[in-house]
């Protein structure tokens, strides 16, 4: 059996895992289906492998660059009754990840430590993605975290200054606390993948009337940080933007190769220098939409199949509703559900009978033109295995490891 290597961003294999490939052939199979015939079965009842539960609307820092603005602090958040019933409900219909992530900072939800003990009682993989300020109350639960569990910290930052000035946090909130906060998580609980997340702003990049704090001379320090306080990776990924009028995430819209060269150029010597400070078991990661950046492929992640098959297999629960896809969050074109959508076995089905509509109605190559899309490779793969002639049956399977979509 095939082994998973790329766990991190490699959708294709990790559809195709031992615990996961009924779901991807059932729904090839399905869209065979009903490609060749009206009078078609309704989509598989299988829910997502992997969701996004954003807790709460509310955030402590008041980040500049951060591609949620437009939908924090609304006063909103999802109650652990609903969470509860939720993933219960998921659990039955084939989860097996939940990243706690978006729109807001997880770990100022009244609930949380309860909302990671649910999780893990389901016997799920668990992601906390957090700006850090609260890293007490994770470490609270970081006895219950299993292997493949992960805390990863939005720092952006490797110095004090640009840290304040790109994120805004409270006071007494610093880089250094937090680092050392985190270190101290990471010793409570060895089998935790601590890492320290790195979105790159360069010169010039404005978000409404605001210009953003460059961070490229940061890069290559934020490995000797992440070596220091006893970080497993770094990962690194381009500043995105929401679109006015369309609320979409999008880099380099409209392109401008000019001023990609010169972007490109600059990231890659920081990053060099990055690689060069990196030691066991430190790992430097760079996001999809990075990579096809770095080499000049980035507009190809635009161009989306007329069918977005990925958003069979993961969805975003959010306070504003449910979204099929972590770019649409908070965008009415994405949303296929209400927060309770999910509660019960007859919600998740109305919910389903929504997924399906969208899976046939809505077009990604038209919805999706602007979005430097992360499953873009995914869905063209399972594109084309649609159109083939090959048996389902013949997918070959990969060992289970990694769960988050």
């Amino acid at each position: 059996m095939e082994k998973l290597t790329r766990k991190e961003h490699d959708f294709s294999a990790k559809l195709r895992q031992k615990s996961v490939i009924e779901n991807l052939r059932q729904y090839i199979a399905w869209q065979r289906e009903a490609r060749r015939s009206p009078a078609h079965p309704p989509l598989p009842a299988l829910g997502p492998v992997s969701i996004n539960l954003d807790l709460t609307t509310a955030c402590n820092f008041k980040c500049p660059h951060c591609v949620d603005s437009g939908i924090i602090n609304t006063g909103e958040d999802i109650s652990l009754d609903v969470i509860r019933d939720s993933v219960d409900t998921l659990a039955a219909k084939g989860l097996l990840s939940v990243i706690l992530i978006g729109g807001g900072e997880p770990t100022v939800h009244r609930d949380f430590e309860e909302i990671v003990r649910v999780v893990k009682a389901k016997g799920l993989q668990v992601g906390i993605a957090t700006n850090g300020s609260r890293l007490e109350r994770v470490a609270s639960v970081a006895g219950i975290l299993t292997e493949g569990d992960w805390l990863r910290l939005s720092l952006d930052a490797a110095r004090e200054e640009t840290f304040e000035k790109s994120h805004k946090p409270p006071a007494k909130v610093t880089l250094e606390k937090i680092l050392s906060d985190a270190q101290a998580v990471k010793k409570l609980n060895s089998n935790i993948s601590l890492g320290y997340s790195f979105v790159i702003v360069w010169d010039g990049i404005r978000y409404g009337n605001r210009e953003l704090t460059p961070n490229l001379d940061d890069i290559p320090e934020s490995v000797v940080k992440a070596r220091e306080y006893g970080f497993d990776y770094v990962s690194y990924k381009p500043c995105l933007l929401r679109l006015e009028g369309s609320g979409k995430e999008s880099l380099f819209d409209p392109p401008d190769p000019g001023r990609e060269e010169k972007v490109i150029q600059a990231i890659g010597e920081r990053l060099d220098q990055a690689e060069k400070l990196c030691a066991p078991p430190v790992k430097v990661l760079r996001s999809v939409n990075l990579q096809a950046m770095m080499e000049g492929n980035l507009h190809e992640l635009k161009r989306q199949p007329v069918v977005c098959h990925s958003q069979f297999f993961r969805s975003v629960l959010a306070p504003a509703g449910i979204f099929h896809c972590p770019a649409l969050r908070g965008v009415s074109a994405g949303r296929i559900g209400d927060k309770e959508g999910y509660r019960s076995a007859a919600r998740f089905l109305e919910t389903q009978a929504s997924l399906e509509r969208s899976v046939q109605g809505f077009d990604a190559s038209r919805e999706c033109s602007v979005v430097v899309c992360f499953y873009h490779h995914v869905n063209w793969w399972i594109e084309k295995f649609i159109q083939s002639s090959t048996p389902v049956t013949l997918i070959p399977e990969v060992e289970d490891n990694n769960f988050f979509l």
